[in-house]
């Protein structure tokens, strides 16, 4: 640039200050856009789009986007978490705070992540730009996300190793071995024909606690050695993984037709097995049948939140990631009622498939609470569900291969959403490597980290790394990103942006979910966490104190990501004081925009226009939100 545009630029800046109330520092960059077209305006235009004319990866096709969502959001959560949570919150009164936190939350929530990345196109990283100090909650996302991405891997590789002995001639899990002693209890179709109750622990059970974990009774003597039968598994894990990976969304993407469909064929097979069943609509009336007593309780509303939280994947970075590939100008907003309506109605199915199978079990133990046959956690998916399986008289090693291999394929889908938030964190960064290394080196960093959960005390860490590296990060995080874009950025930009982009107007409806109601209900859901809060124990049995310093500190590590990253992007701002510093970090930078250099330069004259109509008819503070 020449002195007299440089002049003119620093004065801008110097003047953005006194516009804080407008948080529009990209005024003055849309003014060096229409200058004249002399050889330095050209200079300044390359270093204002600087990022934005490099090329990024897109989807095949439009509906790969939908595709991949549906096999991202609905994975394991729905199958096997949604049916015992339901239970344990009120059955059928627990889908009222559901469907009503999938309203006013989830799907609001949804919405404003899938925007924020098509409208930017870039990944979790580079959407904060909308507001630079906020960037620690991208990097808290990614840190939480990668953890996620390794225990998730073992969780598969528990579902191979089922797999695999489920095409013996006789299910391993339905008849006792001597070393289980005398209190083992058969499952098989034959084991148990009497109708008087068995007292005792099922040979289910003890295949999975005492064959495929070798799990202890606590961590006394440590985590003890891997089992190779489970890492030959975890690296089949990752090879899947990798190969699907290996040249980014062309080929998960090509994928994710796949992954998204495939497991709605077993579940149909398996609902109509279920519900042929003896007893089986008993446990699906068990199921749905409310007790509205529950719906004062804070707590079932605290599990909804939760369980909307986790299963549709908002708030980890991964959706905005996902976006970033869509066209800029994609009708999203369809595609985010289709997907938060298919995840809902995907988790009620796969609980009346559940309960239709569980009561059939409560009938052949002739057992009247149904309550009693249903263990949470892993072991619904390797105990209760083995166990109910082994009760059919029929083809059971049919139903077994069947019920598992649909955990693969969606615990797959939801795997390499995540494994590729974290991949592509890499390749913004530098856009150079390629696919394959990348999706390698992830792959094998992924196995190294995964075989701490091989070990027989692995499910003492999955549990602790899932309550303080997910979910408590996660919840801080989630509150800390929907200020950030609600109040900092301002839900009325935003919906001038999706003005902007779609051509919609956006209704009252996620104006007021996205400042008030959203953000109010987590962070209400945080207090009733901190508040009820008490020391994690694995089945009852307490951690030792080491593993307690531990949890805190994988915690610490990724909530440490919001001040250092805060301290550092307010160091870097051009400003002379603490305060002009602090002003223009809580702004959007400078090239915030559509990437595509054209549609950045549309995009800055659009707000030049909204920012003089604003000056011009005046405003107060909830205007940035209402007006």
């Amino acid at each position: 640039m020449d002195s007299t545009q440089f002049s003119k630029l620093n004065k801008l800046i110097d003047g953005n200050i006194k516009l804080a109330n407008e948080r529009d520092c990209v005024v003055y960059t849309s003014e060096l856009l229409t200058m004249d077209s002399s050889s330095s305006s050209e200079e300044g235009r390359e270093q204002l789009t600087e990022g934005h004319a490099t090329t990024r990866d897109t989807w095949g096709k439009g509906v790969e986007f939908l595709f991949s969502c549906i096999a991202l959001s609905v994975g394991l959560g729905n199958v096997w978490r949604f049916p015992f949570i339901a239970l344990e919150n009120g059955g059928g009164a627990f889908l009222i705070p559901y469907l009503v936190v999938l309203l006013l939350v989830g799907r609001p929530i949804y919405y404003l992540e899938v925007i924020v990345g098509q409208f930017c196109s870039r990944g979790c990283i580079g959407a904060f730009d909308m507001a630079p100090i906020f960037k620690g909650v991208a990097y808290g996302q990614v840190y939480s996300t990668a953890l996620a991405t390794t225990y998730y891997a073992c969780i598969m590789a528990l579902t191979i190793r089922y797999l695999v002995v489920s095409f013996s001639d006789v299910l391993p899990w339905t008849y006792c071995l001597m070393e289980w002693g005398t209190q083992c209890v058969a499952t098989g179709a034959a084991g148990n024909n009497s109708s008087t109750p068995v007292h005792g622990i099922s040979s289910a059970e003890l295949y999975f606690t005492r064959t495929v974990l070798r799990e202890p009774e606590n961590l006394d003597e440590g985590l003890g050695t891997p089992s190779w039968e489970l890492v030959i598994c975890l690296l089949v894990t990752w090879i899947i993984i990798a190969l699907t990976l290996f040249k980014g969304i062309r080929s998960s993407g090509k994928a994710s037709y796949f992954l998204a469909l495939f497991p709605y064929v077993i579940m149909l097979i398996l609902l109509v097995r279920a519900v042929t069943l003896p007893g089986a609509w008993q446990g699906i009336a068990y199921f749905i049948q409310p007790q509205w007593s529950q719906l004062l309780n804070p707590h079932v509303w605290y599990a909804a939140i939760t369980q909307m939280f986790f299963s549709l994947a908002i708030c980890f970075g991964t959706l905005i990631m996902y976006a970033s590939f869509n066209d800029f100008n994609k009708r999203v907003h369809k595609d985010v009622i289709i997907i938060t309506t298919i995840d809902s109605f995907t988790s009620i199915l796969a609980g009346c498939i559940i309960f239709g199978i569980l009561g059939n079990l409560a009938h052949e133990t002739n057992t009247t609470d149904i309550s009693q046959v249903v263990k949470g956690g892993a072991g619904l998916a390797f105990i209760s569900y083995p166990e109910a399986i082994a009760k059919f008289k029929y083809l059971p090693q049919l139903f077994a291969v069947l019920f598992f291999f649909m955990l693969l394929v969606l615990g797959i889908g939801s795997n390499i959403g995540m494994a590729t938030c974290v991949i592509n964190v890499v390749k913004d960064r530098f856009p150079q490597l390629p696919h394959w290394q990348l999706a390698t080196g992830a792959s094998v960093i992924g196995f190294v980290c995964g075989l701490v959960y091989m070990t027989p005390g692995g499910q003492f860490i999955l549990n602790l790394v899932d309550f303080y590296g997910c979910t408590f990060i996660a919840l801080v995080l989630a509150i800390v990103e929907l200020l950030a874009v609600s109040w900092i950025y301002g839900v009325k930009r935003l919906c001038s942006d999706i003005e902007f982009m779609l051509n919609v107007k956006t209704s009252f409806y996620w104006r007021i979910c996205w400042a008030i109601v959203a953000p109010g209900l987590m962070f209400l859901v945080l207090i009733y966490m901190l508040v009820s809060y008490e020391p994690l124990t694995y089945k009852g049995v307490a951690y030792p104190q080491a593993a307690y310093m531990a949890g805190w500190l994988i915690w610490g590590l990724g909530v440490a990501q919001l001040p250092f990253w805060a301290l550092y992007m307010i160091y870097q701002q051009p400003g002379q004081s603490f305060r002009s510093k602090l002003q223009l970090s809580l702004q959007p930078t400078a090239n915030w925009g559509p990437r595509q250099p054209q549609q950045l330069q549309a995009y800055l004259l659009h707000r030049q226009r909204v920012v003089e109509s604003k000056r011009q008819r005046g405003g107060f503070f909830f205007d940035n939100i209402f007006g």
